[in-house]
């Protein structure tokens, strides 16, 4: 096994304001069976096309292996299933490909027939089993279950079972479920590497975010109260630094001494709790950023400024030389409500 190493990552593309990803960097290892996941938009599509050098980007993706990527293009489609396995796999034998079709529950009978003639589930056997074919190289397996009966789907996760070397990107969770071993999550301030599957990580994602939320509440509390403590003793110590200057008798200047020093620690205090409030900001400021907030949705219906709507004067329709009018005359105003019967 070896590793695919990303390294200071950053990527846009041309006239976005915001990267795609900045100064990502994570590493797989290539033995690994990873689930990509993350919001529409954020850039999974993007990192698979990244790893096949698609793109231009800052920063380094190192790798000894070949990607290939699932479903390819087949040029050609009016050949042989088998001509397609062996254009793709030239030393393959043909009991290694028929081997493979077991492990789908397929009949080595479809490979001998032209490959537009095959259902959509043997046209992804055809493909997935040519790709797992080759040596030396890393899947990206895009959405293998789309236009799948059940039945196809089932023996997909069977096989994948078997096999090891790839990410998988799928809306299906379950299948992701029963597939997989580490999940690569797309965040919106990170990517991160897990261990286990889609559950086990939605699992510990909800429990972060909890946390984070309640975390957030309490320091927002701390700083109103801290807040509040701040500006009450600076209050308090400019009132008093300003008594002092109030009387010029002996005993007044005599006490000027202690209310200056008393006011210059209450200043300290002050000092004090703005560090504490400057450092519980901080810590609010590290949470919540992974967590994905929509507005409500809100449907105001357009009101029409005419009134009335509908003025219709001597109307007459005729169909088929019927008439469904005859001479009608009416209107319709703007929050009028019309029953129409026969």
């Amino acid at each position: 096994m070896s590793l695919i190493a990303i390294n200071n990552l950053t990527f846009g593309y041309d006239g976005s304001i915001n990267n795609i990803f900045e100064n990502v960097s994570f590493n797989m290892d290539t033995g690994w069976k990873l689930g990509l996941i993350g919001r529409n938009g954020k850039g999974k599509t993007t990192l698979l096309q990244l790893l096949q050098g698609k793109y231009e980007y800052n920063g380094i993706i190192s790798k000894n292996v070949e990607i290939d990527y699932f479903p390819f293009e087949v040029k050609n489609k009016n050949r042989m299933a088998l001509d397609i396995v062996q254009e793709l796999v030239p030393k393959v034998e043909d009991w290694e490909i028929i081997k493979e079709l077991n492990l789908l529950n397929s009949s080595a009978e479809i490979l001998y027939r032209d490959f537009d003639t095959l259902s959509g589930g043997e046209q992804v056997k055809v493909l997935l089993i040519s790709l797992f074919l080759k040596e030396n190289n890393f899947l990206l397996i895009d959405e293998p279950t789309n236009h799948l009966d059940s039945e196809t789907r089932d023996n997909l996760v069977e096989y994948l079972n078997k096999k090891k070397g790839f990410i998988l990107v799928s809306h299906d969770r379950d299948f992701l479920d029963k597939v997989v071993d580490h999940i690569i999550a797309i965040n919106n301030t990170n990517i991160e590497i897990v261990q286990g599957n889609f559950s086990s990580w939605k699992e510990n994602r909800d429990k972060q975010d909890s946390f984070e939320i309640m975390q957030n509440e309490k320091l927002q509390k701390d700083i109103d109260r801290l807040e509040t403590a701040s500006r009450n003793t600076a209050n308090w110590s400019n009132s008093v630094e300003k008594s002092k200057y109030k009387s010029n008798s002996a005993e007044a200047k005599i006490d000027r001494g202690y209310v200056g020093h008393k006011s210059a620690k209450m200043m300290k205090k002050s000092k004090v709790i703005e560090k504490r409030i400057e450092k519980a900001v901080d810590e609010k400021t590290s949470l919540l950023n992974n967590i994905d907030r929509s507005d409500s949705l809100t449907i105001k219906p357009m009101e029409s400024r005419k009134n009335p709507l509908i003025i219709a004067d001597n109307l007459q329709i005729k169909y088929e030389d019927k008439a469904i009018f005859d001479k009608v005359t009416f209107e319709v105003k703007n929050q009028d409500r019309i029953a129409i019967t026969r």
